[in-house]
């Protein structure tokens, strides 16, 4: 082979002028143990050359000891090092991690392939030391004769992976240690949790539920279990299925049971509430069950105590000093007043949380109001109680704390009954109350998850509902569009029937038009996502936006210049568009100004943001939460059908943005699209109708759908464009057919069929026949299960679509 020749500058021609040439070209390679480039072996000249076209991070290691090359993909894993690094022994210029790349260059070098992954390497960045991780591909480089000279090597840094890897993990383990931390609560609180499915009387619960009745923890169980535990006395206090059927079971009570598992008798406390269905009929009952044995057996003490208080203080008997012990040593907090608001007794555990929460430790014969500074706080706790003073009895749940930090409010369940003496006159009035805030907190996070299940349930049913619904009636408009397109190309028809067929197309049109919204909210539209120059789309739809909104409506753009385009369908896109500014038009009925605006933005990665803005009266924060419900409608019986924008927001989802909307009433709308950023160029968008005018059509064509009217319609509009057309009920009825004979310009195939899909059938066929063009025809499709590149039409459709598909692959 001949000798290369430098060019004229005296560097050498490496068919590159990015950075590493350059840096080539500053080696002094007449002094260089290679020696100059022109006398180097033709291999490595070749190698390295390649290497500095590849758009991969890559080097090469050549000779022994091992030289560097690298290309201009490498500059940012090389830093600094690089300007020197360049025609240098690798072992110098990586020393801190040629020690644990040495092993892989030997096994390469010796002739094995090898890749290497997420492998973490200490190096030297900006001064300092920094913890990295790679993935490596080494190969060996030969010589022109075949031998081994060095190693090649693909270099990929997965630092950020591997550290993103890890703070799930850690995030993971977090989650795991809150759960932990929410059941140790449960069982110190001890309080259970349950759930009772009324149609079918299964009653599930936590651990710490079925530790409460001395069962052992169940999945589900029948509501009937626990009921067969109560004690029979208290039979009629407990729910029962006809009493939660019609929802008259009590809501609040406390019953007894004997436990199981060991025999004893406990007294529950229970909590709930109904969970009905859009009719009003309970379907659900959500309780909170807690063991309050001791809690009842000290009310109960001191309900004795109550009844002989006077005669007891006088005699001083052994009775009184027992019952103020189990007082003074029970949890529930106690509290004695007399009508002055004095303390006339208080026990330790009410002492404590006084003095936790107001600051100061009251004593018997302390005022109770003086010693409460807030003013607010004193009034409150004055009239509850007056109340008691004044001879009511009753209960109530209240919250004291700064009300500002949630964290520090306690919440607490509150007995009051009044004091007399044996001649029954009021002297006072006490208090037993209980600490209740780790079940209020409990109940609140249940009903906050409830409320999130059911709205993510009843979105995701809507969602398949409508998905599936638009799929069918696709099939049903495929047969009756395509027909009466046949129809109105028929001559010899008079006005009449002219006209008939004309609106039943509006109508079919309508009708494709609303299906497309429905697969757009379940995120099952078959899209074709490509670059989208926003400002152009935008420009290019001014006149029609102009007429569409009218000339009350003052239309703005305000597009950022040189923005990235969006990965989008551009003719769905257009139709969210025309929506968002169909929707401001009407919320500005006295007129107003509308703007499309676009800007950069980051949502999870590049994105671009497209925003759609009104002056109109805009919407509360109720409206603005349905806003994106199918069927959801402010504008009244007739105007609207509900689905611009679950349209808008499932096509966002779907293109793998996002959809966010701000109003106020009187501050008008504003709607954000978020969509993905693309970093390719969008070509021109061809005229389709003029491709498709320009094109001929002949030859022999290949219908595949198992729908036979389906079927039929295509075969006639693929007929009346000049085509030879043969028929096939499915997949493996068209590759029969094409096994006896293969010489069909076109295949046209439905996508979901029994058995081989459209999808599987155009890889059977690209494998076998590769040059035979496929056109798949789709109510919807997943893109996950058709090749990108293959051609789809979406049902139903015009004669003049599909003559357009079919000119495409021309």
């Amino acid at each position: 082979m001949a000798a290369s020749t430098p060019i004229s500058d005296g560097h050498f021609d490496w068919h590159s002028d990015g950075t590493a040439a350059a840096l080539l070209d500053a080696v002094d390679w007449a002094a260089h143990p290679l020696g100059p480039p022109e006398n180097w072996p033709p291999s490595l000249r070749m190698m390295v050359r390649n290497m500095l076209a590849s758009p991969e991070a890559m080097f090469l290691l050549w000779g022994e000891p091992p030289v560097f090359f690298f290309n201009d993909a490498c500059l940012p894993v090389i830093g600094p090092r690089a300007r020197e690094g360049m025609g240098m022994r690798f072992d110098t210029v990586w020393a801190e991690a040629f020690p644990q790349l040495a092993p892989l260059y030997k096994r390469a070098k010796g002739g094995q392939a090898i890749r290497v992954v997420n492998i973490h390497m200490p190096l030297a960045r900006s001064g300092a030391p920094h913890d990295t991780w790679w993935t490596f591909s080494y190969s060996p480089a030969h010589d022109i004769d075949g031998e081994i000279q060095g190693v090649t090597c693909i270099a990929t840094e997965t630092t950020e992976h591997v550290l993103r890897d890890r703070a799930g993990q850690a995030a993971s383990a977090a989650l795991a240690q809150t759960e932990e931390g929410l059941r140790l609560a449960q069982e110190a609180g001890r309080i259970g949790l349950f759930t009772i499915d009324i149609p079918t009387n299964e009653l599930r619960g936590t651990a710490e539920f079925f530790r409460l009745f001395g069962l052992p923890a169940a999945t589900v169980i029948p509501a009937s279990m626990i009921e067969d535990l109560v004690i029979p006395v208290d039979g009629d206090r407990i729910s029962n299925s006809n009493g939660r059927a019609d929802a008259s079971a009590d809501l609040h009570v406390e019953y007894r049971i004997r436990r199981p598992d060991n025999g004893t008798i406990r007294c529950i406390e229970r909590r709930g509430e109904f969970e009905n269905d859009d009719a009003g009929r309970p379907v659900r009952f959500l309780g909170v069950v807690q063991d309050v044995t001791e809690r009842r057996a000290a009310q109960d003490a001191l309900a004795a105590l109550n009844a002989t208080l006077e005669a007891r203080v006088r005699e001083r008997t052994e009775e009184r000093n027992l019952l103020a012990r189990i007082i003074e040593e029970t949890d529930s907090f106690v509290n004695i007043i007399g009508p002055d608001y004095r303390w006339l007794g208080i026990n330790r555990a009410a002492a404590d949380e006084f003095e936790a929460i107001f600051g100061g430790r009251p004593e018997a014969g302390d005022h109770i109001l003086d010693m409460i500074d807030d003013p607010v706080e004193r009034e409150h706790i004055k009239a509850m109680w007056s109340r008691a003073l004044a001879g009511e009895e009753y209960i109530t749940v209240d919250a004291f704390g700064d009300p500002n930090v949630v964290a520090e409010q306690r919440h607490y369940e509150m007995r009051f009954n009044v004091l007399r003496d044996t001649e029954g006159q009021t002297i006072g009035a006490y208090q037993m109350g209980t600490d209740i805030s780790e079940r209020v907190r409990a109940e609140a996070d249940m009903a906050q998850m409830q409320e999130a299940l059911r709205q993510s349930q009843k979105m995701e049913a809507m969602g398949q509902l409508t998905g599936g619904v638009a799929h069918d009636f696709n099939n049903l408009l495929t047969p009756i569009m395509g027909s009466l397109d046949l129809l109105q190309r028929k001559v010899g028809l008079g006005p009449r029937e002219m006209r008939l067929i004309d609106g039943a197309l509006q109508s079919a049109e309508r009708a494709k038009m609303l299906v497309q919204r429905l697969l757009a909210f379940a995120r099952r539209q078959p899209l074709q996502p490509a670059p989208v120059d926003l400002a152009a789309l935008v420009g290019g739809m001014t006149e029609l936006l102009a007429s569409t909104c009218g000339p009350q409506i003052r239309i703005v753009t305000d597009l950022a210049p040189d923005l990235a385009p969006a990965l989008a369908d551009p003719n769905q896109l257009e139709m969210a568009i025309l929506n968002l500014c169909v929707n401001a038009r009407d919320a500005m009925p006295e007129g107003g100004q509308l703007t499309i605006a676009t800007a950069p933005a980051d949502h999870d990665g590049p994105h671009v943001l497209l925003s759609v803005i009104d002056t109109g009266i805009g919407m509360d924060a109720e409206t603005a939460a349905r806003a994106i419900e199918p069927f959801y409608s402010t504008k009244g019986i007739g105007k609207g059908t509900g689905l611009g924008l679950s349209m808008v927001h499932g096509l966002a989802l779907q293109l793998g943005g996002a959809m966010t909307i701000e109003s106020a009433p009187g501050e008008g709308t504003r709607i954000d699209l978020s969509l993905p950023a693309s970093d390719i160029v969008p070509p021109a968008r061809p005229d389709a109708a003029v491709r498709a005018e320009d094109a001929s059509f002949s030859g022999r064509v290949l219908v595949v759908d198992d729908e036979a009217v389906v079927r039929m319609t295509t075969v006639d509009m693929l007929q009346s464009l000049g085509y030879e057309t043969h028929e096939a009920a499915d997949a493996q009825v068209a590759l029969s057919l094409l096994e006896k004979d293969a010489g069909f310009d076109l295949i046209v195939t439905d996508h979901l069929m029994p058995g081989l899909s459209g999808a599987e059938l155009a890889g059977l066929i690209r494998t076998r026949w590769p040059d035979m063009p496929v056109l798949i025809i789709s109510g919807y499709a997943d893109v996950d299960g058709i090749a990108p590149d293959l051609p789809r039409l979406t049902k139903p459709f015009r004669e003049a679509e599909l003559a357009e598909a079919v000119a495409g692959l021309k």
